[in-house]
């Protein structure tokens, strides 16, 4: 009877340790790095696009205006860019010594501080409505509340001149019928900054609505039955129950909101144009002027940095007070 020996058990004394250099080799690491380099590879080439984009329309614009902003850049030195001069720190001293940047900057936060409450709170109550006293009719008022923010700011314009218009306007029209005369709501400097503040709350609600909506439909309904077993009236659960848990929602659309007034533009730009007597005149409709009117485009460059400087300041002040909150 013939014995075998099992290759794999070791010579007699032997402790089973691994030899030097029997291991993996020493090109291992490398051939690791080699194999996820090609498992990335159809990453890299499916968002290339996006980077190329990103690249030429987003990251090198916002750098080449950041470099402008220190130099006196105009039409002349569009076609020989490096004859432009660097001037340092001028463009942003003079911001604060032109009355009409200043008066600008005091219209824009005139702007946010009514609109954004305005806009946040009539899309929460038109919320609130729709997810508890409409049933059937719901997806008809939330198109309805909706279809301003996809429709074109020149067919709003048009809606708008016709409700404000002082001679043959639908207001104007009203007012007749009771003996009253209309006022000139675009014509008026007192009535023109509240005028565009409506036609914003009434252009931008629906977004806030439909975001809010979708936040409401998120609550679970035990809590909403719990609170009603309790004794909670309507107001009560409202304040105690829907507005805690609305809180992230509540958050996104007040950064979100505010933001988008911050950087107001188009209606000014089409119902005004900044009158009358600037009294309309936003940042980024002054800036535009600037850059495209009279091409000061280092000038505008400068303002841009500035209204870049303060929304990111209160956004940041706005997560700082809500995020909290939040948890």
């Amino acid at each position: 009877m013939t014995t075998t020996t099992d290759s794999r058990r070791g010579a007699p004394g032997s402790t089973g340790k691994v030899r030097p250099g029997a291991g993996p080799g020493k090109d291992a690491g490398p051939r690791r790095r080699d194999r996820l380099s090609v498992q990335n590879l159809p990453g890299w080439m499916f968002s290339s696009p996006f980077l190329v984009l990103f690249l030429t329309f987003m990251a090198v614009p916002i750098v080449a205006t950041l470099v402008m902003s220190f130099t006196d850049f105009g039409l002349a030195n569009v076609r020989d860019p490096f004859s432009t001069e660097f001037i340092g720190l001028e463009n942003y001293t003079r911001l604060f010594e032109d009355d009409r940047f200043l008066t600008a900057l005091f219209n824009t936060g005139y702007f946010v501080i009514l609109g954004v409450p305005l806009t946040v709170g009539a899309g929460l109550v038109a919320a609130v409505l729709l997810n508890s006293g409409v049933g059937r009719l719901r997806t008809f008022f939330r198109v309805g509340f909706y279809a301003p923010v996809v429709t074109s700011i020149v067919a709003v314009a048009v809606v708008w001149r016709f409700v404000l218009d002082p001679a043959d306007g639908l207001i104007s029209g009203l007012a007749a019928e009771v003996g009253l005369t209309s006022p000139d709501f675009l014509g008026s400097k007192a009535l023109a900054m509240p005028s565009l503040i409506v036609m914003a709350v009434w252009r931008n609600m629906g977004t806030a609505m439909v975001l809010f909506l979708a936040g409401l439909q998120g609550i679970p309904t035990e809590v909403r039955e719990a609170a009603r077993l309790d004794g909670a009236s309507m107001w009560q659960e409202f304040r105690s129950v829907t507005v805690p848990l609305l809180r992230p929602t509540m958050l996104y659309v007040s950064v979100m909101t505010t933001i988008g007034f911050l950087n107001v533009f188009e209606e000014p730009f089409v119902m005004t144009e900044g009158g009358p007597d600037n009294s309309t005149l936003t940042v980024s409709l002054d800036m535009y002027r600037e850059g495209f009117d009279f091409f000061h485009m280092g000038y505008a460059s400068a303002m841009a940095y500035v209204l870049f400087t303060v929304i990111l300041a209160i956004t940041l002040l706005q997560l700082r007070l809500l995020k909290d909150k939040t948890r």
